[in-house]
């Protein structure tokens, strides 16, 4: 197991596990039987799938599950409702518990939970421990299991695809940090040095937990742009959390409506976007007497560094950068000019590079200094946040429309929200998970969202005609 992979395979705490959990909502519903069927048929052609996890003193291996059974793996629900509680309701509240339900050690992590009768259809919900892939992979994993879908490449020989991933990692790590490139970033350090060459040899061992901690806490002490920022502001959202776990996710705003109210306002679709997230949380917080007036909260954004093409091989292949959100801006066009500039701050930044080498170290460390280390991460922000396009149109499964779509982020540390934004079908929509402690009705918030979306809509529509704003 690649060292970034290891370090998310540690990363589970009592808080927050590292599970990357979807659901998919079918029309009509499916049979047990046929989910079964397609799983064989195309999910195991991808050999992770069928391999479990053996760890040891040097780090993790994949290793073939000989007594594998895809029975373990798919499990039927039928979905308890309480006295007044809504199907959609229901079906968030027993999301929530299965992302603080972890997965068998003993066998391949990952499994289907498959709902019949949700609302008239069936409900699919996946989980699958993020060391086996980030959000990307898992994308291209779950578009080649629709109908339709295409299988993986043939895989060559082990030492070929160690090959790929040592000239992946020098081209996508070691590289960045030569020449002019280490002076711009201000990198100085030995200890850089010395990390960007065990990066580049991922296959060789490194002796010695001293030595393992030195060249840790190294890297973070000379990557000044990220040791080096405050801790994020003070909110309600913000704190120990108490580990059980709350969904929520809204019925999708029109992406064509989203495009045009960017364009209009000469801003992206992730602008505008991102700028209704900060307006939504910000209303939230004042609704319960707290006044985020000229507060920021920053978002840990993922940032892929693979080539889409390559998306099948698996594993984790990003950075991650920390986004401020200007949650105290009640003014929604000041508001999205400010997500602009903080978004343009961003392009070209080296940060999801560093963020990946500090990753890479974890994987190397004693659970302990592994976690001392990556505690820097839920200091900085407040919450994880993703964005993730998805087909344009609806897609098939097993014979019936995959008519929504929704997944979450795993959050780090104490981190105690995660933020899902996900197009598809023509329409895009958001989904929070978040620790009941700090957030108990995440609902709340994902109602704001097309509001907020309305309120740059009406501005928008107010703008002289044929005029830029």
């Amino acid at each position: 197991m690649s060292r970034v992979d290891t370090a998310w395979l540690r990363m589970d705490n009592d808080v927050n596990l590292m599970m990357i959990v979807g659901v998919w909502l079918l029309q009509p519903g499916i049979t047990y039987e046929a989910l079964a069927e397609r799983v064989s048929d195309k999910l195991l052609k991808y050999g992770r799938f069928k391999q479990k996890v053996v760890e040891d003193s040097m780090g993790a291996s994949w290793v073939d599950d000989e007594d594998f059974d895809v029975g373990h793996h798919i499990v039927k629900h039928t979905l308890k409702r309480r006295r007044g509680q809504s199907e959609r309701a229901a079906l968030q509240e027993f999301v929530g518990d299965l992302s603080m339900q972890p997965l068998d050690p003993a066998r391949p992590l990952w499994q289907f939970h498959l709902i019949d009768g949700y609302e008239g259809g069936s409900a699919l919900i996946a989980r699958v421990h993020h060391c086996i892939a980030d959000g990307i992979a898992l994308i291209s994993v779950m578009l080649s299991i629709t109908d339709g879908g295409m299988d993986p490449p043939e895989r060559r020989a082990r030492k070929a695809d160690e090959d790929t991933d040592r000239d992946w990692l020098t081209d996508a790590v070691v590289k960045p940090f030569t020449d002019l490139t280490t002076k711009a970033i201000g990198m100085y350090g030995s200890g850089v040095a010395k990390s960007m060459e065990v990066l580049a040899n991922p296959y060789q061992p490194l002796f010695g937990s001293m030595d393992m901690a030195r060249t840790g806490y190294q890297v973070v002490s000379d990557v000044a742009s990220m040791a080096l920022m405050p801790d994020d502001s003070a909110t309600q959202l913000k704190g120990k959390p108490i580990g059980k776990k709350t969904v929520a996710w809204g019925e999708p705003l029109a992406l064509d409506h989203v495009k045009a109210v960017g364009k209009a306002l000469n801003c992206s679709v992730n602008d505008v976007l991102l700028a209704c997230v900060a307006g939504a949380i910000g209303e939230y917080l004042r609704d319960r007497g707290e006044d985020p007036d000229g507060k920021e909260i920053r978002a840990m954004v993922p940032v892929n560094l693979r080539p889409l093409e390559k998306a099948y091989q698996l594993g984790n292949r990003f950075g991650l950068v920390p986004l401020v959100l200007p949650i105290g801006i009640s003014n929604p066009i000041e508001r999205v000019y400010a997500v602009r500039a903080r978004m343009n701050e961003l392009k070209g930044s080296y940060q999801p590079v560093l963020a990946f080498a500090v990753l890479s170290v974890a994987g190397l460390l004693i659970k302990p200094v592994q976690d001392a280390l990556l505690n820097m991460f839920a200091k900085k922000a407040t919450a994880v946040m993703t964005n993730v396009p998805g087909p344009a149109k609806p897609l098939k499964f097993c014979g019936s429309t995959l008519r929504q779509t929704m997944f979450w982020v795993p959050q780090s540390g104490d981190i105690g929200m995660g933020v899902s934004i996900l197009s598809y079908g023509g329409g895009v929509q958001f989904g929070l998970i978040t620790d009941e402690k700090l957030c108990p009705k995440p609902q709340q918030i994902i109602d704001r969202f097309e509001p907020e979306f309305e309120k740059l809509l009406m501005v928008t529509l107010m703008l002289p005609w044929g005029e830029a704003a």
